[in-house]
């Protein structure tokens, strides 16, 4: 098992109701070890990377409405 961490700031948080529904969007995730999301949009993130990948991830994210936002 190779396990992958990462924290990732994502657009579409405003609220506790933006973070649960976060929560939803990854529950069930095959390979994701552990998800924790704050009000500013960051993202923390642990994987297994022979079950999920990175990329997989942010489609889940995507497909619930939250958009990865690149440092500046």
């Amino acid at each position: 098992m190779t396990t992958r961490s990462e924290t990732i700031h994502v657009s579409g948080i405003r609220c506790e109701r933006c973070v649960g529904r976060l929560a939803g969007a990854l529950r069930g995730h095959d390979g994701l070890e552990f998800a924790n999301a704050n009000l500013m949009g960051h993202v923390q993130l642990e994987w297994d990377d022979e079950r999920t990948g990175r990329d997989e991830i942010l489609a889940a994210l995507a497909q619930a409405g939250f958009r990865p936002v690149e440092p500046v």
